[in-house]
């Protein structure tokens, strides 16, 4: 793929939020985990910007009740090196843009053929390329799908879930079946939730942290709860972004047994949250619509770490066990 050429971007406008001199060690704290290497131009205000812009879009706005330590909290659960890297694709960095195609482009193509079939995948991926290039305008001003990404997850979590909606939506589109319905845990990025419109004047729900915290525990919870062997494959599929023809191979099972596996699974987590959000949690119906909602909506959780107990889980199956 060739490069993006050198071009002269406007600069992002400033946030609405600005970070204090009282967060300014953990600020330079996050600029030294980047370890931003020179040729990426990327400057520290901009650095600070995205960070700023990523506390402000967690918290609706970053409220006045946000003090110093919530913000160096926040900052520490950050992937500060991917957010650095994104920043510096969307201000017209080639030799970020390089760095980005050389480590990511294989595990794109192979996450596509995961989400939509080899017929299909490089249509898929070639398209969020597109994208994360910032092929559209806006005020004069190239937008970048790399804008949406605010480091609450590692980058390669984020694309996924990005390819794997976009998918979906495009199933949807072309009414080639009927509406699907999402998987828990699914991270709904605020990529494609940007393009949902909504009224600026509703104010946020009060519980919505409490919600996808709930929903953070229980799926945790639920994936903790699985076989060995289902937690294998869904780290396999979500985490690693592997065919079902390769998970296939790793197992020793046929590809529609995994698929079948993958899919009772799914169901599985799904019942699990929703009997612990109702029984547990003593929420009501609308409440646990609720929950899923914020989920697709917005996952600030990555999950890749609870999926990967899948070391644990191999260890097991080679002990014979199940």
């Amino acid at each position: 793929m060739a490069t993006r050429p050198a071009e002269t971007v406007p600069p992002k406008a400033q946030p609405a939020f600005r970070f204090t001199a009282s967060v300014a060690g953990a600020i330079e704290t996050c600029w030294q985990k980047a370890a931003v290497p020179a040729e990426w131009n990327l400057s520290r205000d901009q650095f600070q910007i995205a960070l700023e812009r990523s506390f402000a879009h967690r918290f609706s706005g970053a409220p006045a009740s946000a003090d110093t330590k919530a913000i160096e909290s926040y900052l520490e659960t950050l992937h500060a090196r991917d957010l650095a890297l994104a920043c510096a694709c969307s201000a017209g960095s080639d030799a970020a843009w390089e760095f980005f195609v050389a480590q990511f482009r294989q595990d794109l193509y192979r996450a596509a053929r995961a989400v939509a079939g080899d017929a299909n995948s490089r249509e898929l991926a070639d398209s969020l390329y597109a994208d994360l290039y910032g092929l559209r305008e806006s005020r004069g001003q190239r937008k970048s799908l790399f804008d949406y990404f605010h480091g609450r997850s590692k980058l390669s979590t984020w694309l996924r879930a990005v390819l794997a909606q976009r998918h979906v939506d495009a199933i949807r589109s072309g009414r080639k079946m009927e509406p699907l319905e999402d998987a828990a845990g699914r991270e709904r990025t605020e990529a494609d939730s940007s393009a949902r419109s909504s009224d600026p004047n509703d104010p946020p729900d009060p519980d919505r942290a409490k919600y996808l915290a709930l929903m953070q525990a229980t799926v945790t919870d639920a994936l903790a709860a699985l076989e060995a062997r289902d937690r294998l494959r869904l780290a396999y599929y979500y985490a690693d972004g592997r065919t079902l023809a390769e998970i296939g191979r790793l197992l020793g099972e046929h590809e529609a047994t995994v698929s079948r596996k993958l899919e009772r699974a799914r169901k599985d987590v799904r019942r699990a949250v929703e009997s612990a959000l109702r029984d547990k949690r003593r929420l009501t119906d609308a409440q646990v619509r609720l929950c899923f909602e914020y989920a697709r909506e917005e996952w600030p959780f990555d999950l890749t770490d609870r999926l990967h107990a899948r070391f644990e889980a191999r260890n097991v199956l080679e002990k014979g066990g199940e």
